[in-house]
């Protein structure tokens, strides 16, 4: 039997000729990233094993992003406690304010990342970095203080399911609705510790940003990780943003999935996650009248510079709805620069939203943007729990950028193709 994608990267971390699924394996590590929340806990653990140094200072990001600009007292200490380790164990790649962004969109962006890494970071969506063709996954902030003690890591290799997609989606439906309507297919348990792997000749369709949405969500399904193969287009955006060596895996012929899904991307339409699970699924017309109060757009899921083109394509010319709160957060400084250089931030302005700095802020209820009870947001983020954006009684709604942009117009739910 042959291997997957992600079990290939794997074995070549582990030494090993071979691995399978249910396996224990201790691997090297090519990055472990942290961030301002559980950066603190895992500097507090690696302080306790009387390690002296990291084990490379070039292999491990921290970037302060949930709870910066620091909203108060408590998340500016937490900052400084990281700032300070970060300068005393000179660790190259620690973004402050100014320099940073949200992890899951700089890492790529920097260069970090590459086809074939093996990547831990203490944050569930790490698994962002599968578009690029790596393994990456989240963990916790013990496992993080072991890694960036020693460089290794402790896995059981995942089993795999693999969703080979065919066609061409239409304008309005993205990534982020590719992985709502798997996610709704399969539910938030469906791929529980598996690895899920994207094939087909509809990858042909699905840009770079599309791919970073999907992976992103991976674990909103329960995926250990999610993994692209490498294509042209992979190629030309590491060669763009990198300096790294970078290896192709691919998955063998005879690689065992434990199931295989087949999508037609031609047939999807843009699809909405209702309150309180991402696959509470329905797709645009079936929503019905759903009035909001507050939308955002941006997060790690889709604060990149084509999320954003898409919702000033949607906006430009047009008003948001009286009484509805429109907040963008680009991705990085750089995607903010480039927006601003395109008159994306001037298109939003004129429509009436605010753009801010790029943080997590709202996604995670942290700041800039909190809910109160019973108000609603539609969100480009990507989870809606009970009260995962403010007040236990607030509910939000998961869509594309088009959708968000296109509910910000309207006032409520709407279709983009009808704005």
């Amino acid at each position: 039997m042959g291997m997957t994608m992600t079990q290939k990267i794997l074995a070549k971390h582990a030494g090993l000729e071979k691995v399978e699924a249910g396996q224990l394996i201790q691997v090297n590590l090519d990055l472990v990233l942290g961030n301002d929340i559980t950066s603190p806990v895992a500097i507090k653990e690696f302080l306790k094993t009387g390690v002296k140094d990291v084990f490379d200072r070039s292999k491990i990001a921290i970037v302060p992003d949930h709870f910066t600009p620091n909203k108060d007292i408590q998340s500016a200490e937490q900052c400084k406690y990281v700032r300070e380790f970060a300068y005393k164990h000179n660790i190259e790649n620690y973004f402050e304010i100014g320099e940073m962004g949200i992890e899951h969109c700089l890492l790529p962006e920097k260069g970090l990342v590459v086809p074939g890494d093996v990547v831990i970071g203490a944050d569930s969506h790490t698994c962002t970095y599968g578009a690029l063709g790596a393994f990456s996954t989240g963990i916790g902030s013990t496992d993080m203080a072991a890694g960036m003690a020693t460089g290794k890591g402790w896995f059981k290799v995942p089993g795999a399911i693999k969703f080979v997609l065919t066609g061409k989606p239409a304008k309005y439906v993205s990534g982020k609705d590719v992985i709502l309507h798997i996610i709704g297919k399969i539910g938030v348990d469906g791929a529980l510790y598996k690895s899920m792997e994207f094939a087909g000749d509809g990858l042909k369709h699905l840009s770079m940003d599309d791919r970073f949405s999907m992976a992103n969500m991976a674990i909103e399904a329960g995926g250990k990780n999610g993994i692209f193969p490498v294509d042209e287009k992979t190629i030309e955006y590491v060669n763009n943003h990198s300096n790294k060596p970078y290896t192709v895996y691919t998955a063998d012929d005879d690689a065992v999935y434990d199931e295989i899904y087949n999508i037609n991307l031609s047939e999807l339409r843009p699809t909405v996650a209702f309150p309180h699970l991402p696959d509470n699924t329905r797709t645009i017309d079936d929503v019905g009248d759903v009035k909001i109060d507050q939308v955002v757009i941006g997060s790690c899921t889709n604060g990149r510079l084509e999320d954003l083109r898409i919702a000033a394509e949607l906006l430009k010319g047009k008003k948001v709805t009286k009484g509805v709160r429109v907040i963008v957060f680009p991705g990085t400084q750089k995607i903010y620069l480039d927006a601003m250089k395109e008159g994306l931030l001037e298109i939003f302005i004129e429509a009436g939203a605010i753009v801010s700095t790029p943080t997590c802020g709202p996604c995670l209820g942290g700041h800039m943007g909190i809910l109160a009870k019973g108000e609603r947001a539609i969100a480009t983020t990507n989870r809606n729990f009970v009260g995962r954006m403010g007040h236990p009684e607030s509910e939000v709604y998961l869509a594309s950028p088009a959708v968000a942009a296109a509910s910000a117009i309207a006032g409520k739910i709407k279709n983009p193709e009808e704005i």
